[in-house]
Protein backbone atom coordinates (compact mmCIF):
# COMPACT_ATOMS: atom_id res chain seq x y z
CA UNK A 1 0.00 0.00 0.00
CA UNK A 2 1.33 3.42 -1.01
CA UNK A 3 -0.15 6.73 0.15
CA UNK A 4 -0.97 8.60 -3.07
CA UNK A 5 -0.90 11.93 -1.22
CA UNK A 6 2.87 11.48 -1.01
CA UNK A 7 3.33 10.83 -4.73
CA UNK A 8 4.29 13.76 -6.96
CA UNK A 9 5.41 14.13 -10.55
CA UNK A 10 8.90 14.65 -9.19
CA UNK A 11 9.13 11.53 -6.99
CA UNK A 12 6.83 9.08 -8.77
CA UNK A 13 9.63 7.18 -10.51
CA UNK A 14 11.63 6.79 -7.31
CA UNK A 15 8.53 5.85 -5.31
CA UNK A 16 7.18 3.25 -7.71
CA UNK A 17 10.36 1.82 -9.22
CA UNK A 18 10.58 -1.95 -9.07
CA UNK A 19 6.83 -2.55 -8.90
CA UNK A 20 5.44 -5.34 -11.05
CA UNK A 21 1.93 -3.87 -11.15
CA UNK A 22 -0.23 -1.01 -9.90
CA UNK A 23 -3.85 -1.10 -8.72
CA UNK A 24 -5.77 2.11 -8.10
CA UNK A 25 -8.90 1.15 -6.12
CA UNK A 26 -12.26 2.83 -5.72
CA UNK A 27 -12.84 5.81 -3.48
CA UNK A 28 -14.37 9.26 -3.12
CA UNK A 29 -13.06 12.78 -2.66
CA UNK A 30 -10.02 14.64 -3.96
CA UNK A 31 -7.36 13.53 -1.45
CA UNK A 32 -4.34 12.10 -3.23
CA UNK A 33 -5.90 12.38 -6.68
CA UNK A 34 -2.91 13.98 -8.38
CA UNK A 35 -0.68 11.28 -6.93
CA UNK A 36 -2.95 8.64 -8.45
CA UNK A 37 -2.80 10.41 -11.82
CA UNK A 38 1.00 10.44 -11.60
CA UNK A 39 1.04 6.71 -10.75
CA UNK A 40 -1.26 5.94 -13.68
CA UNK A 41 0.97 7.95 -16.02
CA UNK A 42 4.04 6.12 -14.74
CA UNK A 43 2.36 2.76 -15.33
CA UNK A 44 1.25 3.67 -18.85
CA UNK A 45 4.56 5.17 -19.93
CA UNK A 46 6.61 2.27 -18.53
CA UNK A 47 4.25 -0.57 -19.52
CA UNK A 48 3.66 -1.61 -15.92
CA UNK A 49 0.41 -3.59 -15.55
CA UNK A 50 -2.33 -1.28 -14.29
CA UNK A 51 -5.81 -2.08 -13.01
CA UNK A 52 -8.12 0.81 -12.14
CA UNK A 53 -11.27 0.05 -10.16
CA UNK A 54 -14.15 2.56 -10.26
CA UNK A 55 -12.25 5.73 -9.26
CA UNK A 56 -9.17 4.05 -10.71
CA UNK A 57 -10.85 3.96 -14.13
CA UNK A 58 -11.76 7.62 -13.83
CA UNK A 59 -8.14 8.39 -12.97
CA UNK A 60 -6.98 6.58 -16.11
CA UNK A 61 -9.39 8.61 -18.25
CA UNK A 62 -8.19 11.89 -16.71
CA UNK A 63 -4.54 10.91 -17.18
CA UNK A 64 -5.06 9.88 -20.79
CA UNK A 65 -6.96 13.06 -21.58
CA UNK A 66 -4.22 15.22 -20.10
CA UNK A 67 -1.09 13.42 -21.22
CA UNK A 68 -2.07 11.77 -24.51
CA UNK A 69 -5.01 13.75 -25.90
CA UNK A 70 -3.45 17.05 -24.82
CA UNK A 71 -6.38 18.28 -22.71
CA UNK A 72 -4.14 19.65 -19.99
CA UNK A 73 -6.93 20.76 -17.62
CA UNK A 74 -9.00 17.57 -17.93
CA UNK A 75 -10.61 16.64 -14.63
CA UNK A 76 -13.66 15.22 -12.88
CA UNK A 77 -16.56 17.28 -11.61
CA UNK A 78 -15.97 15.57 -8.26
CA UNK A 79 -12.60 17.32 -7.95
CA UNK A 80 -13.23 20.54 -9.90
CA UNK A 81 -16.91 21.44 -10.11
CA UNK A 82 -16.28 24.43 -12.37
CA UNK A 83 -13.66 22.81 -14.57
CA UNK A 84 -13.66 23.47 -18.31
CA UNK A 85 -12.94 19.92 -19.46
CA UNK A 86 -14.80 17.49 -17.21
CA UNK A 87 -14.02 14.15 -18.82
CA UNK A 88 -15.64 12.52 -15.77
CA UNK A 89 -19.02 13.98 -14.86
CA UNK A 90 -22.15 13.32 -12.86
CA UNK A 91 -24.52 10.81 -14.36
CA UNK A 92 -27.07 12.74 -16.42
CA UNK A 93 -30.06 11.79 -14.27
CA UNK A 94 -28.35 13.32 -11.20
CA UNK A 95 -27.44 16.71 -12.67
CA UNK A 96 -30.45 18.49 -11.19
CA UNK A 97 -30.46 16.68 -7.85
CA UNK A 98 -29.23 18.98 -5.07
CA UNK A 99 -29.12 16.43 -2.24
CA UNK A 100 -27.09 13.53 -3.58
CA UNK A 101 -27.51 11.11 -0.67
CA UNK A 102 -28.70 7.68 -1.79
CA UNK A 103 -28.42 8.55 -5.49
CA UNK A 104 -25.48 6.38 -6.50
CA UNK A 105 -25.65 3.77 -9.22
CA UNK A 106 -25.69 0.67 -7.05
CA UNK A 107 -25.89 -3.04 -7.68
CA UNK A 108 -25.29 -5.36 -10.61
CA UNK A 109 -25.50 -4.05 -14.17
CA UNK A 110 -24.67 -5.70 -17.50
CA UNK A 111 -21.50 -4.76 -19.39
CA UNK A 112 -21.17 -5.45 -23.11
CA UNK A 113 -17.60 -6.38 -23.99
CA UNK A 114 -15.85 -5.22 -27.16
CA UNK A 115 -14.26 -7.98 -29.21
CA UNK A 116 -10.47 -8.15 -29.40
CA UNK A 117 -9.83 -6.28 -26.15
CA UNK A 118 -8.02 -7.11 -22.92
CA UNK A 119 -11.45 -7.25 -21.31
CA UNK A 120 -12.58 -9.95 -23.73
CA UNK A 121 -9.37 -11.89 -23.16
CA UNK A 122 -9.98 -11.82 -19.41
CA UNK A 123 -13.62 -12.88 -19.47
CA UNK A 124 -13.95 -14.87 -22.69
CA UNK A 125 -17.53 -13.61 -22.86
CA UNK A 126 -19.58 -11.09 -24.85
CA UNK A 127 -21.43 -9.72 -21.82
CA UNK A 128 -21.04 -9.89 -18.04
CA UNK A 129 -22.84 -8.60 -14.96
CA UNK A 130 -20.74 -6.61 -12.51
CA UNK A 131 -21.48 -4.72 -9.32
CA UNK A 132 -21.34 -0.93 -9.19
CA UNK A 133 -21.14 1.83 -6.61
CA UNK A 134 -20.57 5.22 -8.19
CA UNK A 135 -22.09 8.61 -8.91
CA UNK A 136 -19.71 9.89 -11.58
CA UNK A 137 -19.04 8.42 -15.01
CA UNK A 138 -17.19 8.86 -18.30
CA UNK A 139 -18.40 11.99 -20.09
CA UNK A 140 -19.50 10.86 -23.55
CA UNK A 141 -18.79 14.31 -24.99
CA UNK A 142 -15.12 13.26 -24.92
CA UNK A 143 -15.60 9.78 -26.35
CA UNK A 144 -14.52 10.68 -29.88
CA UNK A 145 -11.50 12.81 -29.00
CA UNK A 146 -10.14 10.25 -26.52
CA UNK A 147 -10.77 7.34 -28.88
CA UNK A 148 -8.95 9.18 -31.68
CA UNK A 149 -6.04 9.74 -29.28
CA UNK A 150 -5.81 5.97 -28.77
CA UNK A 151 -7.89 5.17 -25.69
CA UNK A 152 -9.85 1.96 -26.24
CA UNK A 153 -13.38 1.79 -24.88
CA UNK A 154 -13.65 -1.93 -24.20
CA UNK A 155 -16.90 -2.19 -22.26
CA UNK A 156 -20.22 -0.33 -22.25
CA UNK A 157 -23.77 -0.70 -21.03
CA UNK A 158 -25.78 -2.80 -23.53
CA UNK A 159 -27.20 0.35 -25.15
CA UNK A 160 -23.74 1.92 -25.40
CA UNK A 161 -24.75 4.92 -23.29
CA UNK A 162 -22.42 4.29 -20.34
CA UNK A 163 -18.70 3.57 -20.66
CA UNK A 164 -17.88 0.68 -18.34
CA UNK A 165 -14.25 -0.05 -19.25
CA UNK A 166 -11.27 1.56 -20.97
CA UNK A 167 -7.79 0.38 -21.82
CA UNK A 168 -4.47 1.35 -23.38
CA UNK A 169 -4.07 -1.20 -26.17
CA UNK A 170 -0.33 -0.53 -26.58
CA UNK A 171 0.46 -1.91 -23.11
CA UNK A 172 0.59 -5.49 -21.87
CA UNK A 173 -2.25 -4.77 -19.41
CA UNK A 174 -3.68 -1.33 -18.73
CA UNK A 175 -7.37 -1.57 -17.86
CA UNK A 176 -9.83 0.62 -15.99
CA UNK A 177 -13.34 -0.53 -15.10
CA UNK A 178 -16.20 1.50 -13.66
CA UNK A 179 -17.39 -1.46 -11.61
CA UNK A 180 -15.95 -3.36 -8.63
CA UNK A 181 -14.60 -6.79 -9.63
CA UNK A 182 -13.26 -7.26 -6.09
CA UNK A 183 -16.87 -7.81 -4.96
CA UNK A 184 -16.98 -11.04 -6.98
CA UNK A 185 -13.45 -12.31 -6.40
CA UNK A 186 -12.84 -15.23 -4.03
CA UNK A 187 -9.66 -16.79 -2.56
CA UNK A 188 -10.34 -20.04 -4.41
CA UNK A 189 -11.72 -18.39 -7.56
CA UNK A 190 -10.03 -15.15 -8.54
CA UNK A 191 -12.00 -12.71 -10.63
CA UNK A 192 -10.93 -12.86 -14.31
CA UNK A 193 -9.59 -9.29 -14.23
CA UNK A 194 -7.40 -9.97 -11.20
CA UNK A 195 -6.22 -13.21 -12.80
CA UNK A 196 -5.18 -11.40 -15.98
CA UNK A 197 -3.61 -8.56 -14.02
CA UNK A 198 -1.48 -10.97 -11.95
CA UNK A 199 -0.57 -12.92 -15.08
CA UNK A 200 0.67 -9.69 -16.69
CA UNK A 201 2.67 -8.88 -13.54
CA UNK A 202 4.33 -12.30 -13.61
CA UNK A 203 5.05 -11.99 -17.34
CA UNK A 204 6.72 -8.64 -16.68
CA UNK A 205 9.18 -10.40 -14.37
CA UNK A 206 10.34 -12.77 -17.10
Amino acid sequence: WIDSEKITNENVAETLKGLDGIVVPGGFGERGIEGMVAACRYARENDIPYLGLCLGMQISVIEYARDVAGIEDANSREFDENGKHLVIDLMEDQMRIVRKGGTMRLGAYPCKIVKGTMLEKAYGLKQVDERHRHRFEFNNEYKDVLSKAGLKISGTSPDGAIVEAVEEPKNRFHVGVQFHPEFKSRPNKAHPLFREFITACVDKQQ
